[in-house]
């Protein structure tokens, strides 16, 4: 429970402020879904306490962002968002189909 409840955040995977962000959002009582690269999904190694922390109380799933059913998929979500978290350099987002024009024509809030 939190300020937050009922809101949800879609994070796309990346490293520096955007997972702290999403961690802060998820304490404050955000539904929070991080989007992971298919390449990036752990595999039977642990990963290490610092990573965990960032990544706690969150859904996680993974999409090929270079394809356009994976495309497909994170637009899916985002119809249902209240926020989008990418920390892509810039002209990525756009390239990839995902940037704020599309991002806003799926959902307009």
């Amino acid at each position: 429970m939190g300020p937050l409840e009922g809101k949800k955040i879609i994070e796309i995977a990346g490293i520096g402020p955007g997972p702290f962000c999403a961690m802060v959002l998820s304490d404050l009582g955000a539904e929070v879904i991080r989007v992971d690269r298919v390449s990036a999904v752990p595999n039977e190694f642990p990963s290490t306490p610092g990573v965990d922390l960032l990544n706690r109380g969150r859904k996680s799933v993974a999409f090929d962002l270079k394809n356009q059913e994976g495309i497909k998929a994170l637009l899916r979500l985002v119809e249902e968002a209240d926020a989008l978290i990418e920390g892509f350099r810039p002209g990525v987002a756009e390239r990839l189909g995902i940037g704020p024009e599309e991002c806003l024509e799926r959902n307009p809030r």
